[in-house]
């Protein structure tokens, strides 16, 4: 099941983490609604302040759409929510939940680990990770680490490096995705590009307009 769930990963583009405090004048059910008509097939809940309780709730809304859908669901942090709701994998940070315990805990999942440089990339490589997220690639208000904004340059710094699959993420807007592209980003991951975008719908099929356009001008 990991293997088909890590080949339906790299088989879509855009990659859409929704967290109620950025959704703006929607709901976090109404985006994520509007990102799955759009076709995004990757999608991540992100609650950091939400209870256990309530996040459980809104990621059992979250999984009973995206399996309509046929997309995959993230959840970031908590692999108990994530093995609960009947979630495709869970996204760790540095701080959260190690690798290799995730792993031995639920080894069918997609266990996605965050990076700011090159060690931070190999080690979660090695310790299992089944992608690897590199960023923040821009100034972002959604996340603050210790780096800043690595920029576009540090994907050529760490994509050769890695045999498993990557994602980027860190201010990844309309006007600047091409950025990442010209890198050879296949899955840009947004935030408020689509969450705080007056129609999140017609956002994210921008979005994946860019990204289907420079694969298929590199295929």
């Amino acid at each position: 099941m990991h293997a088909e769930r890590i080949e339906r990963f790299e088989n879509a583009d855009l990659y859409v983490v929704i967290t109620q405090d950025y959704c703006g004048e929607h709901r976090a059910l109404e985006v994520l609604d509007a990102v799955l008509r759009a076709g995004v097939r990757i999608v991540q809940l992100r609650e950091k302040s939400l209870c256990t309780s309530d996040y459980y709730e809104l990621a059992v809304a979250f999984r009973e759409r995206t399996l309509e859908a046929e997309s995959l669901l993230l959840i970031n942090d908590r692999l108990d929510i994530a093995l609960a709701c009947g979630a495709d994998g869970v996204h760790l940070g540095l701080d959260d939940l190690p690798v290799p315990v995730a792993r031995a805990l639920a080894p069918e999942l997609i266990i996605g680990a965050s990076s700011h440089s090159l060690d931070e990339a190999l080690a979660a490589e090695q310790a299992g990770a089944s992608y690897v997220n590199i960023g923040p690639i821009f100034d972002t208000s959604t996340k603050d680490v210790a780096t800043g904004s690595i920029g576009p340059e540090a994907i050529d710094a760490i994509r050769p490096y890695l045999t498993v699959p990557w994602s980027t993420m860190g201010g990844i807007k309309a006007h600047n995705i091409d950025q990442v592209l010209d890198k050879g980003a296949r899955h840009p991951a947004v935030v408020t590009a689509i969450t705080a975008a007056p129609n999140p719908e017609e956002a994210a099929s921008q979005l994946r307009a860019a990204i289907l356009a420079r694969r298929g001008a590199s295929e």
